[in-house]
């Protein structure tokens, strides 16, 4: 694999941004600096795949209403450009932009941090157990933020949602369900997001060492590790998606045993009775192809922007 990786790359040569290691943040590298990168990077891929986020969510959704039923992807993004509008495709991105700013920043931030207290910047071995370790604390912490906005983006995502806004969105769901609304979800979420954010990071820095020995700044190799190791993580934990999703649009299913489901094996019950095992594969395809590049677009704009801070320091 690694020879496979080495030709496609080519002779490609990563950039030497400064002469300590890139990988090990240098000692004046701020917190600031740190969360404005993660920042910048959440803001980036949540906007440029949103439409096939949403394509996701409709995908996944159980017993949707008769209007919102689609055979695979490309139906789902015909049907609804052409019934509901191609702006329908975005709506509900005003809370992922409100929440993927500071939850990145907290995100990338804590990867940091925790990766460099296990001592996973030393020297040029792997360290699977600290990037996994950095990677499960870091969404612990950025879904704590997230979680609430993720609520109404799905609740504004589904077909016939009456939300215009996320103003409307928040006041109706805490009027109509209470606070527990927002965070019904995070149990399940976590019990997705950590197994995935722990697979997808360990995935990242086995590859990131595979194609780029060197550990310089180079666009391409942080873009494929982003984009495989994305895949990988996305494949292995669409059963968990299937789940939160059910929890997170319960609110808007007409079924009644789902509006009142409650907790990760509720849900994962009612979708093995009404769909059986392949239910929880719902959506594999669009969430495979939506995460590959996301994560992509995640890693390069953090590294990106973390080389334009190393660079800035140095002038």
């Amino acid at each position: 694999m690694q020879a496979c990786l080495q030709q496609t790359m080519g002779d490609h040569v990563p950039v030497a941004v400064a002469e300590y290691d890139y990988e090990g943040l240098p000692p004046n590298f701020t917190l600031v600096e740190n969360m404005a990168a993660g920042a910048f990077a959440g803001i980036a891929e949540h906007t440029l795949m949103y439409p096939f986020d949403l394509l996701k969510t409709r995908l996944q959704v159980i017993n949707p209403s008769p209007g919102g039923l689609y055979t695979g992807v490309s139906n789902a993004l015909s049907t609804i450009s052409k019934a509901e509008g191609v702006g329908s495709l975005w709506r509900g991105i005003s809370s992922v932009v409100l929440g993927a700013g500071p939850a990145h920043a907290v995100y990338f931030a804590t990867y940091e941090a925790v990766k460099h207290a296990m001592g996973g910047n030393n020297g040029n071995e792997h360290h699977p157990l600290a990037a996994a370790t950095s990677g499960a604390c870091a969404t612990i912490a950025s879904d704590a933020l997230m979680n609430p906005f993720d609520v109404i983006k799905q609740r504004m995502q589904v077909h016939g949602s009456a939300y215009r806004s996320i103003a409307q969105c928040t006041r109706t769901v805490y009027k109509n369900e209470g606070l527990a609304a927002f965070y019904v979800s995070y149990p399940t979420t976590l019990c997705m997001t950590v197994p995935f954010t722990a697979l997808q990071f360990t995935a990242y820095e086995s590859l990131s060492k595979v194609i780029n020995p060197g550990k310089g700044y180079d666009p391409v190799t942080h873009c494929v590790s982003g984009a495989l190791a994305g895949a990988f993580a996305a494949g292995l934990t669409t059963p968990l998606d299937v789940i939160k999703t059910l929890l997170q649009t319960r609110g808007t299913a007409r079924d009644a045993e789902i509006r009142s489901a409650k907790g990760l094996f509720r849900a994962a019950s009612i979708i093995k009775r009404q769909h059986g095992y392949a239910g929880f594969f719902r959506g594999l395809r669009p969430r495979i192809i939506t995460t590959m590049p996301s994560t992509a677009i995640c890693w390069s704009s953090y590294e990106m922007a973390k080389a334009y801070f190393i660079r800035h320091q140095d002038d």
